[in-house]
């Protein structure tokens, strides 16, 4: 069973998110309702909240329902990452990679002065559960990429899920989990939620022995691995998460952030990071999606001029479903096998891009809170819903992998299939119909900036 530990709120900056854009985001939308409001002018290190007393939520074809909900004054945490469903799942073996990601050598390292000031036993008092690896582990071991990256992934689950929280008004079952093989996980879900359908944000921190298979797709993505009797001890860890909104208005979200460590025959260590952003709306908006887009790319900019140009395409062929030929959303940034110029380089990087899941998701989610929706749209919402599940049985490499990995945690990799879907024989939409314009973006992939 499960431990919460609670903390008293902390205020935090989203100051990362583009000023003008973000207040255009609040600003423009005329269908936040007046129970919330939204300061239209954001600046760095200020805070963006919604207050109120309700959140008015729509039934279909109805002017809507309210339902009581505290959304208080609480600044929304800057954001979370993304795990490995379980296991090994996604992290042993994101098979069959394609491409090879290289971080340019002009990076600019964010400040660690969150890691520098505050000790580890403080830190883990704002977490869901206490983490994975023992905190007096984690403590003798501070200044180790591994545990400097379990911290991560265990603050921007807990700052993603409270600020999910805020907006919903439920509350996450936090779920910890061991496996036998080494290491656990700690899965949060919430489940027919007032806004969330279903929402799940996972971490996942596993060791072990690569099994062979495993060995063997890493050497076929280049990976240059030699064992001692045959063995190849690792780490791998990650934090990931799905989130299915009930109102068809309201988009899908997935974001992936993980870590991987092989020891070899003499002791050195190999190292690499992945992960990534990236949206799923069923109906286009533009506005939305330049605002997305926009906040990841401001990310990776910091770092350097390429990234998000390179990650953004590398991201719409990653979630191509081939059978149907078209995309499994409006895309953002994906990448993989990223091992250099540093490794505090390279993690000062994805820590960028972690933090932009709150700011880059949660300005869309109030945004669309009180739109009303026909049966037509929330029926269309259902089949975009199945196209999902398909891309994730089919393709995806961390839920094929999990699912054929002794020991993994089958609820975990699960996680990230809705609710609810639906297949329609030879469903088209009209031509003209906002349905078909979904479609052609989705057939034709477009530069949102």
């Amino acid at each position: 069973m499960a431990t919460i530990v609670l903390c008293k709120t902390a205020q935090i900056a989203v100051g990362r998110c583009a000023g003008a854009h973000f207040k255009s985001l609040a600003c423009l939308s005329g269908r936040l309702s007046s129970t919330h409001s939204v300061p239209c002018t954001l600046l760095p290190g200020a805070r963006w909240f919604s207050r109120g007393t309700g959140v008015r939520l729509m039934s279909y074809g109805t002017t809507g329902k309210s339902a009581a909900s505290r959304l208080g004054r609480r600044a929304l945490a800057f954001g979370g990452a993304a795990v490995v469903s379980a296991a090994v799942a996604g992290l042993v073996a994101n098979a069959s990679h394609f491409q090879r990601a290289e971080m340019a050598t002009s990076v600019v390292p964010v400040p660690e002065v969150r890691e520098q000031k505050e000790d580890i036993q403080e830190r883990c008092r704002g977490f869901m559960s206490p983490p994975v690896t023992d905190v007096n582990v984690l403590q003798r071991r501070k200044e180790e990429m591994r545990t400097r990256m379990e911290m991560l992934i265990m603050e921007t689950q807990a700052e993603f899920c409270r600020a999910l929280e805020e907006v919903d008004g439920g509350k996450f079952k936090v779920d910890r989990w061991e496996r036998s093989e080494g290491g656990g996980g700690i899965s949060c879900v919430m489940q027919d939620g007032k806004v969330f359908e279903k929402a799940g944000v996972n971490v996942s921190v596993v060791s072990g022995n690569l099994t062979e298979e495993a060995a063997r797709q890493m050497r076929s993505r280049g990976k240059v691995l030699k064992g001692k009797d045959g063995k190849l001890p690792f780490v791998a860890m990650g934090v990931s998460s799905v989130i299915h909104p009930k109102n068809p208005h309201i988009p899908t979200v997935h974001f992936n952030y993980r870590y991987f460590e092989v020891e070899e025959e003499d002791g050195s260590k190999q190292w690499w990071f992945g992960g990534g952003t990236d949206l799923t709306p069923v109906y286009i908006n533009k506005e939305d999606a330049l605002h997305f887009h926009k906040t990841l790319k401001n990310a990776c900019d910091k770092h350097h001029s390429q990234h998000y140009t390179n990650f953004k395409k590398w991201c719409d062929r990653y979630f191509y479903i081939r059978h149907r030929g078209e995309t499994r959303g409006i895309g953002g940034i994906f990448f993989d096998d990223l091992d250099s110029p540093s490794q505090e380089e390279v993690f000062s990087f994805v820590k960028s891009c972690a933090r932009t899941v709150v700011p880059c998701y949660l300005p869309i989610v109030y945004k669309h809170l009180n739109d009303s929706f026909t049966q037509a749209e929330k029926d269309w919402q259902q089949v975009r819903r199945g196209r999902y599940v398909e891309f994730n049985l089919v393709y995806d490499r961390g839920v094929k992998f999990g699912l054929a990995t002794p020991g993994s945690r089958i609820e975990s990799i699960l996680m990230s299939l809705p609710l609810t879907a639906r297949w329609e024989y030879m469903h088209e939409p009209a031509k003209g119909t906002r349905e078909a314009e979904m479609l052609e973006v989705l057939r034709n992939p477009k530069d949102w900036v």
